[in-house]
């Protein structure tokens, strides 16, 4: 079977930044292990997985290893997809996902996300994390799916070199790594993720879910400028809206093809 194949670069403004996804439109999803070789052979951070369902559409990420529940980038790549290939000029799309809906708008040259905010709570810095970053944490948060430390400043984030095989030991799937920004960025951040095949992922909607509500709660406001701060980078501008966040970014296609995949 050949169905179409895309390759976007999402929370960026051109090509070669921002968090790279693809993107596959279905008939129906196919059988589990045949979307994790997909992803497997594509190799990128996340591949989405679109079905239509009426007027919106069923939506599956996966990484090169697992199935994950929320990915920020791939929805935006996908909304990418569906608003500028396979519906040209529309203007709104509805994902079902294991997450619940999740609306993606179009706003001026990107889109807006509306995803829904993850809670977290703080507890002692644990020796585990502060050996794999390498450096203590000012303080450290944990929710069911990340560990977040808070570090004492943008350079230490954009520096760190943490130890991936001791991230990867830790009983949360992922590790993030923030601080305020001191210039134009409210905040700055990283995310670690080796226990799902992802060593380091370049722009993360989902962390970001984590991040709007922490620093809404330190900064006293509900409006952001975040920069992900990865080789790669890539830009996004949030919004807590009680118990969602809203994250604003852009996209650029890089391949369209297909794939025979049957």
């Amino acid at each position: 079977m050949r169905v179409p194949l895309y390759q976007v670069d999402a929370f960026a403004s051109r090509r070669f930044t921002g968090n790279p996804a693809a993107v596959m439109p279905l008939p129906a999803f196919v059988e589990d292990a045949l979307l994790q070789a997909i992803a497997a052979e594509n190799n990128l951070a996340e591949t989405a997985f679109l079905v239509a369902d009426g007027d919106d559409y069923r939506i599956r990420w996966f990484t090169p290893w697992i199935e994950v529940p929320l990915c920020g980038h791939a929805t935006l790549a996908s909304a990418a997809v569906v608003m500028e290939r396979l519906q040209p000029g529309r203007q709104r799309v509805i994902f079902h996902s294991a997450s619940g809906p999740l609306t993606v708008e179009r706003r001026g040259d990107g889109y807006a996300m509306d995803f829904p905010a993850r809670a977290s709570e703080d507890i002692a810095v644990s020796p585990a994390v502060a050996k794999a970053l390498g450096v203590r944490p000012l303080a450290l948060r944990v929710n069911e799916f990340n560990y977040m430390a808070l570090l004492d400043s943008e350079r230490t984030v954009r520096e760190l070199v943490p130890d991936l095989a001791a991230v990867a030991a830790l009983d949360r799937s992922g590790l993030i790594v923030t601080a305020r920004g001191d210039g134009e960025f409210d905040f700055v951040s990283r995310y670690f993720a080796p226990a799902k095949g992802i060593a380091e992922d370049p722009v993360t909607g989902g962390a970001h879910c984590m991040l709007a509500p922490f620093w809404s709660q330190r900064l006293g406001r509900n409006e952001f400028r975040a920069y992900q701060a990865s080789r790669r980078g890539g830009e996004l501008r949030c919004r807590l809206e009680g118990a969602r966040v809203l994250l604003d970014g852009r996209c650029v296609f890089y391949m369209e093809g297909e794939a025979e995949i049957g």
